[in-house]
């Protein structure tokens, strides 16, 4: 027989183990709750996007009544005071401007480049001038055009091969990439550094190949940085095909001219505004969760994919929390960036003002990727960050979020994300059209799909809700 102190101790190892196995299934069980009630919230924010969601109507009004906004424009203006009301009718918290200065760049009157041989005008190519191009002469200029599919190679040939001639980059966008963001750049820095690589060896002018995935005749703009240390000179993009004409016309005659005449302007910088509207956090007011878009666009088309969709899914991730009725425990801050297509100054100055401010910020998430249908989302953030969002992968239909990759983010945030060490994520969508429509007349309001544009939208929202639910990267 037991001793009285032996069974003593047998029975209160035998409670402990029972208790511990009751600890472990209410652990068990009260997990399983929880991953049910997420799923249900996210179900809750997909359903409501898809039957109640604004963002495809906001977008409509941004694109259509509004129109272009490069920074500087009455358009960006316009559009200011009008999501700044947005917010305000929607009832968020607190709705605000924060000052910033940008710069004032005009196109002008249409661009011209045409191919002429032998004296002749053979045939006017589809062009644009690159964004923050300076002017030609009144009466244009017209060269010699050496072609070339690099900058090493306007090395290679030296002031002997450039002086006095247009640079033609005709290096394409990269087919063979399923991303099309790599494809994109691989070729970027002819447009970006082209101009000033020509000029250090005496070129008068630049023209590229647009880059873009598709082979219309639809240039496309973007930005250019001009070197200080070498003059400036002309920048014309061109539309693929015209770009295919001209390599042709090259073949058959290699003392072809172009004649180019851009007529822009640049002024003096101008006052503009981030606009920032927030949900307070019940618990953590003091730790914020920052989501947003760039509501500046090149001026030759409405901006709908770039980025007139991220702004409006970002105001419609607050929009959806107050419309279930979800409160949340940290702050939810939406901003509208101000001049990220040539400047960057919004995010710039929101890093600042966040910095000067004390201000803590425990996720930073961007759409500016287009309207397109949501895959996952792009993290710059510690390892641990990354394989918390991981485990969340199964609350998403695999038909909308299916990874978290490492790498990634937006140029708005990236700023911030330098500054203070805030983890940062981009939106990943189906990307096969982005380059299609990026930075050309074509980038309207009729490419975007309604389906596609409230996926990104709850997406992003549930996303926010868990990071807002179990904290960031501590």
């Amino acid at each position: 027989m037991f001793k009285k102190s032996a069974f003593s101790a047998f029975l209160l190892a035998l409670l402990l183990c029972m208790s511990a196995s009751v600890s472990l299934a209410q652990m068990m069980n009260k997990q399983a709750s929880e991953e049910d009630l997420d799923r249900e919230m996210i179900q809750t924010l997909f359903v409501t996007a898809l039957s109640e969601g604004e963002a495809y109507k906001n977008l409509e009004y941004l694109c259509l009544k509004i129109g272009p906004r490069l920074s500087g424009s009455k358009g960006a203006e316009k559009a200011v005071a009008w999501t700044k009301k947005v917010m305000e009718d929607y009832g968020f918290d607190k709705v605000y401007l924060q000052d910033v200065m940008v710069p004032h760049w005009e196109r002008g009157a249409k661009e011209e480049v045409s191919v002429i041989s032998d004296g002749k005008k053979l045939m006017e190519l589809s062009a644009l001038a690159i964004g923050g191009s300076i002017a030609t002469p009144p009466n244009g200029i017209e060269a010699e055009v050496v072609e070339v599919y690099s900058l090493e190679e306007v090395e290679e040939l030296g002031r002997a091969g450039i002086e006095g001639k247009i640079v033609f980059y005709a290096r394409a966008f990269q087919q063979k990439v399923i991303h099309t963001g790599a494809g994109y750049g691989g070729a970027v820095d002819q447009r970006s550094a082209g101009a000033s690589k020509a000029a250090e060896f005496g070129a008068v002018g630049i023209v590229i190949r647009s880059v873009a995935s598709n082979f219309d005749d639809n240039p496309h703009t973007g930005a250019l940085r001009y070197r200080d240390d070498v003059p400036k000179i002309p920048a014309a993009a061109l539309g693929v095909q015209s770009a295919m004409k001209l390599q042709e016309q090259l073949k058959k005659s290699p003392g072809t001219k172009l004649k180019m005449k851009i007529n822009s302007k640049w002024f003096e910088d101008a006052p503009s505004h981030n606009v920032v509207g927030e949900i307070r956090g019940s618990e953590f007011p003091d730790e914020i969760i920052v989501v947003g878009g760039h509501i500046d666009s090149w001026d030759v088309s409405q901006g709908a994919h770039d980025d007139g969709a991220g702004c409006m899914q970002s105001i419609e991730v607050l929009r959806l929390f107050k419309e279930i009725g979800y409160k949340p425990k940290r702050t939810i801050r939406a901003v509208m960036f101000m001049n990220e297509e040539n400047g960057l100054r919004g995010g710039l100055k929101y890093a600042e003002l966040a910095v000067k401010n004390n201000e803590k910020h425990i996720l930073a998430l961007e759409s500016d990727a287009g309207g397109f249908s949501p895959r996952g989302f792009g993290l710059s953030a510690p390892d641990a960050f990354i394989e918390k969002s991981r485990s969340w992968l199964p609350l998403f239909d695999p038909n909308t979020i299916v990874f978290f990759s490492k790498g990634g983010g937006g140029a708005d945030i990236g700023p911030l994300h330098r500054e203070t060490g805030t983890p940062m994520a981009g939106l990943s969508v189906d990307s096969q059209r982005m380059f299609d429509l990026h930075h050309a007349p074509t980038d309207n309001f009729d490419t975007v799909n309604q389906r596609e544009l409230h996926l990104g939208a709850a997406a992003m929202a549930s996303y926010v809700y868990l990071v807002d639910k179990y904290g960031g990267a501590e």
